[in-house]
């Protein structure tokens, strides 16, 4: 459907209706990009629709501690780790009362929240079982260590630490190579 008088121009110069798919000139086979994004390009916080808040912050801030940087009544809430303005955005604009997806939908698989060290991640496990919270995986990636759990609205959680990156296993082409074992909880409190 087009809406009046809403045109794009093309590459080639051309005006389309807004909303027409433009078949890219490249092959699905090629590179879409003449280069990488830059490196220290990164992923700059979450927003997580929620059914209901006070029980969203209850997980968020109440067991893993993050901040709250601002409340805004009982719709929206931000949060953070170290000042930052919100690695964390929660409302319940569109999903107030609302439930989880059905299982064999498409949507967000899990959120992971980077930990600076063991011991960080050690502590986040400590809060976990002091909440009584499950764990749905543990898991050594030989890259990183994870914890996999859901937060009160069923959204996939990954809580994480990286290894230094010297000490990433890599083939013979120079390749990261990553893998998945069993996280020994115990090794990990032992670390806190």
């Amino acid at each position: 459907m087009r809406a009046q008088g809403t045109v794009c121009r093309t590459a080639a110069g051309r005006n389309l209706p807004r909303g027409t798919v433009v078949q890219h000139p490249i092959g699905m086979n090629e590179p879409t990009t003449p280069k990488p994004v830059h490196p220290a390009t990164s992923i700059g916080h979450v927003h997580l629709k929620v059914a209901d808040l006070d029980r969203a912050l209850a997980f968020y801030h109440g067991v893993l501690g993050f901040e709250i940087t601002l409340r805004l009544g009982q719709s929206a809430a931000f949060l953070s780790a170290g000042g930052y303005h919100h690695h964390l955005g929660l409302n319940t604009w569109e999903s107030l009362g609302g439930s989880a997806p059905a299982a064999g939908t498409t949507g967000l698989y899990h959120t992971a929240i980077l930990y600076p060290t063991r011991a960080a991640l050690a502590d986040a496990l400590r809060r976990l079982i002091a909440a009584n919270i499950a764990l749905e995986g543990a898991s050594d990636h030989a890259v990183s260590e994870s914890l996999y759990l859901r937060d009160p609205d069923s959204n996939g959680v990954e809580l994480t630490w990286d290894r230094p990156r010297g000490q990433w296993p890599k083939d013979e082409n120079g390749a990261v190579m990553m893998s998945t074992r069993p996280l020994d909880l115990r090794s990990l409190l032992a670390t806190a």
